[in-house]
């Protein structure tokens, strides 16, 4: 995985955006902002970037997204659950048509047997629709390897829910 892949699929991700006319927001836990940094190196990229949401603890992805407290404590933070409420909460408190959301465990410390390093749950919404989430766990390379194909993985899941 490479800058150049990341920024090639930004690009996209800025592009299929435009061509719906949409504005696209993050809600980034484990990943620190790294998503919305990756699209906003593109130049040209604030006609198409609202906001991103860096939700890194507990009380912030209920303070900035609307994430019951009661949710993180029943599931976790790294969970489907989670996911989808970062994401469904990123659309509601922006002005974005799609919503990609971030959380999981990049290591090296916090892994469990149930909730390994590499752990990564995403969530996708699109504005008037229910979020979708999708799992992943990556194999445990290093801190910064799992943040950058977590970067990768929520591009891709954008421009494929924009295609669908």
């Amino acid at each position: 995985m490479s800058g150049l892949i990341a920024e090639t699929k930004a690009i996209a991700v800025l592009q299929a955006c435009r061509a719906r006319g949409m504005l696209l927001a993050t809600a980034e836990s484990c990943t620190g902002g790294l998503i919305v940094a990756s699209l906003t190196d593109i130049g040209g990229s604030s006609d198409v970037v609202d906001r991103g949401f860096i939700t890194y603890s507990n009380e912030a992805k209920h303070d900035m997204l609307g994430v019951p407290m009661d949710l993180i404590a029943a599931h976790g933070a790294v969970s489907e659950e989670v996911a989808l409420a970062m994401a469904a909460g990123a659309v509601k408190q922006s002005r974005a048509g799609i919503a990609v959301a971030v959380t999981g465990v990049a290591g090296p410390g916090g892994g469990s047997a149930a909730k390994p390093v590499g752990l990564v749950w995403f969530g996708v919404a699109l504005k008037g629709q229910a979020p979708q989430a999708v799992r992943h766990v990556f194999p445990d390379q290093g801190r910064a390897r799992i943040r950058q194909s977590a970067v990768e993985t929520a591009l891709d899941l954008v421009l494929k829910t924009l295609a669908s």
